[in-house]
């Protein structure tokens, strides 16, 4: 399979692997192969963290993981029925070094309407699980960056906000009116949140893909790949991604 989902394919890809019984469903099992596990058991530590997610922000369990004992390839496995938000659930909580993680993450957060189905403040929701997924990314750039060559990655990682803000991020936080000590991240609405994973994921597979080296090279490609995630948004909504206003703290959102 060349391409891990296909929406509105019917001979491959996510959709095509749904169970319907009453309501639509997926086998974890099912899931693992296509997040590029050899081994299911390995893959059983993320729908576990999916689960303790599912706990912390109040969401039915019985809706979105129900257990089954299988047989498969003649191996008798605890497998689970995933609901499309447990999938989405379990991606985040997948090993991001697999390709196919990340590809299966940036499929998942076009499926807002998944989280409207079972809470409420569904944008709240899913501005914590992308936060998540942002620190996750930003972690995997950082070892991106690191072995091919980065020497200052605040350097780096600066001209990757220069790209998408037009300004340094010291200049952001003032330009936004942040004193704070946090990350600024913390305090962006999921829609900045969105744009900024993007710009870090994207940043990471141009640098895999064209074998990039250097500071010098790592920052053109920082800076490039904001500015058309920059040329992006602005193309689509016509707002500059500066101008996106700041909310309430993730964290505690996170904690209610």
């Amino acid at each position: 399979m060349n391409e891990l989902f296909v929406f509105d394919d019917e001979q491959s890809g996510f959709e095509s692997l749904v169970n319907a019984n009453g309501d639509a469903y997926w086998y974890a099992s099912d899931l693992a192969r296509m997040l590029g596990y050899d081994n299911y058991r390995p893959f059983q530590k993320a729908v576990q963290k999916a689960m303790t997610a599912c706990v912390t922000l109040e969401i039915s369990m019985a809706e979105n993981f129900q257990q089954e004992q299988r047989t498969v390839g003649g191996e008798e496995i605890l497998d689970y029925r995933l609901s499309r938000f447990a999938c989405y659930l379990t991606s985040i909580n997948a090993d991001i070094s697999k390709p196919r993680v990340a590809e299966a993450q940036t499929y998942f957060l076009t499926l807002a309407e998944a989280f409207r189905q079972y809470v409420q403040g569904p944008d709240n929701v899913e501005r914590v699980l992308v936060r998540d997924q942002l620190s996750q990314h930003e972690k995997s750039l950082s070892g991106a960056a690191q072995q091919a060559g980065v020497t200052s990655y605040a350097l780096f990682q600066d001209k990757g906000y220069r790209g998408l803000y037009n300004m340094s991020l010291g200049r952001l936080k003032q330009y936004k009116g942040y004193i704070g000590n946090r990350p600024l991240l913390d305090f962006m609405g999921e829609t900045e949140l969105a744009a900024n994973l993007f710009r870090i994921t994207q940043t990471k597979e141009k640098i895999r893909k064209e074998n990039i080296k250097g500071q010098k090279n790592l920052e053109d490609t920082a800076f490039n790949v904001g500015q058309k995630v920059r040329k992006t948004m602005r193309e689509i909504n016509g707002t500059r991604p500066e101008d996106l206003p700041l909310v309430e703290d993730r964290k505690q959102l996170a904690a209610v």
